[in-house]
Formats: C-alpha cells, structure tokens, sequence
C-alpha cells in the first residue's frame, strides 16, 4: 500500500552559471611581439583556413606601435586617464597619416579595454564593435573580439544580441570549444528556447567526456534544470546520477529521490533518501519527516519511529502535534505500544480536536490500560472532532466490558450501533456481552446448587465431613476463575477497532 507519496517537486534553482566576460584587451600588435596582454584572452581554436589566406592585412608602421605601446604600459598601470589621453591623441592628430585598418582596430581595443576596466560594459561593447568593423583585420582578432562581445551582450542582459555574436563567432572557428557552447546554451536558457539550450550543454558536456574530463558541475546542473522543464524524468534522473558520481551532496540525493517517486520507484527512492540519512546530511525537519513516511510506505515503521524519536529528541525535527502522531503510530505498527503511548499523548496534548485522543484510546485498550482507554475517548468525545465517534464508541464498549462495567458497555455499544457501520460490529459486542452474562450467571446458578447439595451430604454423612470439604474446596476454587476474556476489536480480536 502506498501510504505516502512526495507529490511536490521543490523546484531546485539553477545553480548559478554566470555569464563571465572574459576581457579579451589582446592585440595582434602583442601576438606579434609578444608583450603581456592587458587582460586574459579567449583565444579561438580554429579559423576558417580559406578566409585567412584571402584577408591581407595592413602593416603597423613602427611610430603607431610605439604609441600603442605607451598607452598600453599606461593601461597596465592603471593609469587610464594616460591612457586614454594618448589614444585620443592618436586619432586627433593623425592628419595625413590617418591611421590604417589595423592600426584603428587596436586603438580601439585599447579603448575597450579601459571602458571594461571602468565597467562602462556599453562603452567597452562599442569600442569592440568598432574592432570588428574594421576591414581586413586579422582573422583571430576578430574571433577573439566577437566572442568577448558575445559575453558584454550577456553581462548586459542582451540575451539575443549575445545569441548572435555567439552564433556569428560559431561561423568563424572551426573547432569551437566545450565553454563556447555552454555560453550559447545560458543565452538560448535565457531566452526559454530550452530546446536549443539543451543541444548546446548536451554537446559541452560530451565533448568533456570525450577529453577524458569531468564535466562542470553548473554544466550538469543546467542540463538537469532543461531536462526537468520538458518533463523528461528519466533524462533529468540519469543527470543526477552524474551530478552524484562527480559531485556528491546532499541535495542532489534529496533531488534524486524525489524523481524516483515521480517515477514509481519506490525502493530506489527510499534508497536515494536513505543513504543520505545515514551520512547525516539530513538536517532539515521536512526531509527527516519526509524519510519516516518512506519507511513507512516500505512496511519498516520501526526505523520509521527511530527517525521520528531522534528528530524531536535533538530538534531537527519540530516539537508540533503531527510529528508526535506519526511518531506515535510508526511504534504502534511496529508493536512498540510503551513507546507509542508516550509519543501519542504529546500530540493528542497539543492537538485542539478530539481525533488523537481517540487514537490515544486505543492504543491504551492495545495495552490493556481500559481506565486509560475510557478516560481519554471520553475526552476526545467530549472535546469533538473525532473522525469516528462510532468506532470511538466501540473502542469504549470494549474498555468497559474489560473493566466488567457492562451497564456503561452496553450504552457505548448502543451508541456505536446508532451508525450504520458500526451497526453490525456493535450488535455482535452486544451479543458477545450478553452471552457472557447468561454464562456468568450460569455459573453462579451452579455454584449455589452445587453448595446446597454439600450441605445435604454433609448433614446425612458426618463421617465424610473432610471429604466433602475439600471438594468443596476444589469447586469454589474452580468457580472463582475469570472467564476467558475475549479480544477486543470484535468478539474474537480486542485491539483492531480503529480510533
């Protein structure tokens, strides 16, 4: 029977997969003398071979390179207002000797590099545009600059003016690396056309795997959100497998169990659960409630109960009516009825109806405890809200007759009866309590007869008299044995009516 099954998905926020812009400040005019560039570069690992050998770029005269280079030390610095000053100046007073293509495209990207290091994204985005716009540029300039462009356009939330600088700089490389396509996968992610989104992390994460690498953990995790929203449970599952192979934790475990019983497996997700209870990384009051109702579900309500009892004991688990019920009924199934009692007057305590007393009631007439029992349905009763006066009243009868008030059985059973059903139930008690009457009176009846014809024996043979004594001895002892009582629930089994 499945007494319990997590319906809600607590939606796991993606991880954070940033989108980065890498500053790409290089220059070919540092490629070429191999000065440090003034930022990390994103260097492109192909290019398109034909279109190299086509594009002829202009030469850098000596007296533009050295300017660069002023303004580049100035740069590195950080002393930009220099910096600037000296490309400014570059431009104003070129005059005749305006400066060429390629000369432009690297006075531009030194501005870019300031503007960034400003975080003027806008300004340092143009300044990059201009790059590119310049004709006959070096191919791998231009893949670096409309990469970095493509990230200025995330950083600023342009998500689909990033998409196509992303897609432009796809059309350049010829070997675009596994970083490339999970940028173009948080655009398209960004965007909502998970699809796409999808194709491109799936491509990163193989071509991690297929270099031998593990493949990031914010990869898989975008992987398993796009998996999640187009409700592919057993690609969202295989995901988390992964996440739990390279990247252990515990809410990747929680996750996981939660999929398997969106899935129906039941002992996977007990199992998912449960190992990352027993590495105690269940801290939280909903996952250790969450852990007892499996154990239930699997029929082990002891482990259940332990779940339950060291929760509350060391308050991981809140101290409220419904965890003390749970706790309460996982040591009744487990027939820990000294443990159950304990934990079922907690929460009858803390409860305002009168359900859990009733439940409390029967759990007292499980444990032969019949004052117990009378006095905490007639609270329940009383206090209202019990889901079952009928078998409330039948679990009372049953305290009485135990107790021999049979008067006050009888009315219990009469009040049972009153619903239709319990009708049948009550009707049997009441039978059942009769016929033990007639038996016990029976019994009196014998008793009396068999006294009287003792005294006649005795009286006409004085010599017997310690004969019959001591048979009268021996039925009087006979006579006072307590009838068999019967089990309470129905006539034959006592503890199975339901509170």
């Amino acid at each position: 029977m499945n007494r319990f099954k997590p319906t809600t998905w607590l939606r796991a926020t993606l991880l954070a997969v940033p989108v980065l812009a890498t500053q790409v400040a290089i220059t070919q005019l540092q490629i070429d003398t191999g000065l440090h560039p003034l930022a990390v570069a994103v260097a492109a690992e192909g290019d398109k071979q034909s279109e190299r050998e086509t594009r002829r770029t202009p030469a850098l005269r000596n007296e533009v390179y050295e300017k660069l280079t002023e303004a580049q030390e100035a740069a590195e610095a950080k002393d930009l207002a220099t910096a600037k000053r000296i490309l400014d100046e570059m431009i104003a007073n070129s005059g005749k000797k305006a400066l060429n293509s390629y000369e432009m495209a690297n006075v531009y990207n030194l501005y870019a590099f300031i503007q960034y290091s400003k975080e003027d994204y806008a300004g340092a985005l143009k300044s990059y545009e201009k790059v590119v716009s310049q004709p006959d540029i070096p191919v791998a300039m231009e893949i670096n600059t409309r990469f970095t462009i493509a990230q200025l356009y995330f950083v600023q939330e342009q998500w689909q003016q990033g998409i196509d600088a992303m897609l432009k700089w796809f059309s350049m490389t010829d070997k675009p690396n596994a970083n490339a396509y999970i940028l173009l996968a948080q655009g398209y992610y960004q965007v909502k056309d998970y699809d796409k989104a999808l194709v491109n992390v799936d491509k990163a994460i193989a071509m991690s795997k297929a270099a031998n690498q593990i493949p990031k953990e914010q990869w898989l995790n975008l992987a398993r959100f796009l998996y999640f929203e187009k409700n592919d449970t057993k690609n969202t599952v295989a995901v988390l497998e992964q996440l739990l192979t390279y990247y252990p934790k515990k809410e990747y475990w929680v996750q996981l169990s939660h999929m398997y019983g969106e899935q129906d497996k039941s002992n996977e997700q007990l199992a998912a659960l449960e190992t990352a209870y027993v590495q105690s990384m269940l801290d939280k009051d909903n996952e250790q409630v969450m852990m007892a109702y499996l154990y239930l579900n699997a029929d082990v309500p002891y482990k259940a109960a332990k779940v339950m009892d060291k929760g509350l004991s060391n308050k991981t688990i809140e101290d409220k009516s419904k965890n003390w019920e749970l706790t309460g009924n996982a040591w009744r199934q487990a027939q820990e009825l000294e443990k159950a009692i304990p934990a079922m007057e907690a929460a009858a305590a803390s409860s305002d109806k009168g359900e859990l007393y009733a439940r409390l009631g029967n759990i007292y007439l499980d444990n032969d405890e019949f004052s117990k029992a009378i006095t905490a349905i007639n609270k329940g009763l009383s206090r209202g809200g019990v889901k079952r006066p009928d078998t409330a009243r039948l679990v009372l009868g049953m305290a009485y007759f135990n107790l021999n008030q049979y008067d006050k059985a009888r009315e219990a059973f009469n009040a049972a009866a009153s619903d239709e059903r319990s009708a049948a139930y009550a009707k049997q008690w009441i039978g059942y309590m009769d016929s033990e009457l007639a038996r016990q009176q029976s019994l009196k009846d014998e008793s009396a007869g068999n006294a009287a014809q003792q005294a006649d024996a005795s009286a006409q043979t004085p010599g017997d008299d310690k004969a019959a004594d001591e048979a009268s001895g021996e039925k009087v002892s006979q006579d006072k044995e307590k009838p068999e009582e019967p089990a309470a629930g129905k006539p034959e089994d006592k503890g199975k009516a339901e509170g």
